[in-house]
């Protein structure tokens, strides 16, 4: 593919034509939402199709074992395979995990105490040979947070859960990547800290492909890049670099997912505008970033209690939000240069080289288009400069997709 000048001269800017040799230039972006995707409206082809539009590159999907075998021998895939029968079908890899311990596997105990590792193991090799094409999987849910995992112990963790269910998805699926530790970016109330998670799962010689990962940041106020605490043992997306130092120092250079990240809207959280120019900011530091190889946004569609999860993509009525433009076409702006915009973004729906153009909009004018049509990278990527001064509002047309991105401030 011919290059723009001025897509060369973005990239020698911004590192991403010549990255290091563990940074992540093909990260892969992808969305969670189990509840909307097994029992949301419509129809299950009607939500894949929304994925499609959305165009992600993989969607996380959880296997709750203790609905699945709620006794023993006596499965219930009903839901788990019309959903990843139905990914299948549409050629999008589905990262799978396993959560919940039915009563039977910890002594009649809840679902967040752990199960007998045979028992753990007999689950995780019946899903993988019920799932054989599903060749990524995560390791339960947050274990280092006391409500997803009793006792919190990394041992524990290591020794009846992770251990086993390596074993037996790597003897059922040949070329299977098996992430370990899922940790929440805190220990919270009775918890452990993701640091003390990464470090205590090394004594306890944890076997794993991947780390995964959940850098929720701290505060509203946090963004992809700034306002971490760096000598917190909390680990956000704006302490990144304390996560890929932490697992490289326990296992090597092993690969890293983020598998549960997003920003809510509303009285806890941020505004549309906010959180559609984050999910852009994010986009662009999971891409730069050493090692990191997805990011899953979570959710689709805010939950209906207001106290819960309000960070999708579209409100409770199912009507979008800014970062229902975003996701699709998310842009972030990476630097200025010679009083330029450095503009990062992505064109998902599809793959392959796609066609963009940038529009520009200062003070209270119309959009104007700034140059011609332009094209991303084989994987829908681009970084190019615009004249575009701080205040300015700019934002990306998609011709093929006829959507324009959700618009950012210029700094």
């Amino acid at each position: 593919m011919r290059l723009s000048l001025a897509f060369v001269c973005a990239c020698a800017l911004l590192g991403l034509c010549s990255p290091a040799a563990d940074a992540s230039p093909n990260v892969r972006f992808g969305i969670q939402d189990d509840a909307w995707l097994a029992h949301g409206g419509g129809t299950i082809d009607e939500r894949l199709d929304r994925l499609d539009q959305l165009g992600v590159d993989v969607v996380r999907f959880n296997l709750h074992w203790d609905q699945i075998e709620p006794a023993r021998g006596e499965y219930a895939w009903e839901d788990s395979d019309a959903v990843l029968n139905g990914l299948r079908s549409r050629g999008i890899p589905a990262v799978v995990g396993i959560v919940g311990t039915p009563g039977w596997a910890n002594g009649g105990r809840a679902k967040n105490f752990a199960p007998g590792a045979s028992s753990f193991a007999g689950f995780a090799r019946a899903a993988a040979t019920r799932y054989r094409w599903v060749k990524q999987w995560l390791m339960w849910n947050e274990p280092n947070q006391a409500r997803w995992l009793r006792p919190t112990s990394p041992s524990v963790y290591v020794r009846q859960i992770l251990n086993p269910g390596y074993a037996a998805i790597h003897a059922v699926i040949p070329g299977a990547k098996v992430a370990g530790g899922v940790t929440a970016p805190r220990g919270s109330s009775g918890g452990v800290s993701p640091v003390k998670w990464i470090r205590g799962m090394r004594s306890a010689r944890a076997r794993l492909d991947v780390y995964a990962h959940h850098p929720y940041p701290s505060s509203s106020r946090e963004t992809p890049f700034t306002g971490g605490c760096g000598h917190c043992e909390t680990i956000t997306m704006a302490t990144l670099e304390k996560l890929i130092a932490e697992v490289g120092r326990a296992f090597g250079p092993k690969r890293i997912w983020l598998t549960e990240y997003a920003y809510q809207t509303g009285a806890y959280g941020v505004t549309q505008q906010r959180q559609a120019e984050l999910l852009g900011q994010s986009g662009l530091r999971a891409h730069k970033a050493a090692r990191v190889d997805m990011l899953i946004h979570y959710l689709v569609k805010d939950e209906p209690q207001a106290s819960r999860f309000q960070s999708g993509l579209f409100n409770i009525a199912g009507r979008p939000k800014l970062a229902a433009l975003a996701f699709p076409l998310p842009i972030a702006q990476a630097g200025r240069s010679g009083g330029k915009l450095v503009l990062w973004g992505q064109v998902r729906p599809r793959s392959g080289v796609q066609s963009y153009r940038v529009q520009v909009r200062e003070g209270g004018g119309a959009w104007r288009f700034s140059g011609g049509a332009r094209s991303t990278s084989a994987r829908g990527f681009f970084s190019v400069l615009v004249a575009a001064p701080a205040g300015a509002s700019v934002r990306i047309h998609s011709p093929q997709d006829g959507a324009y991105s959700a618009a950012i401030r210029v700094r």
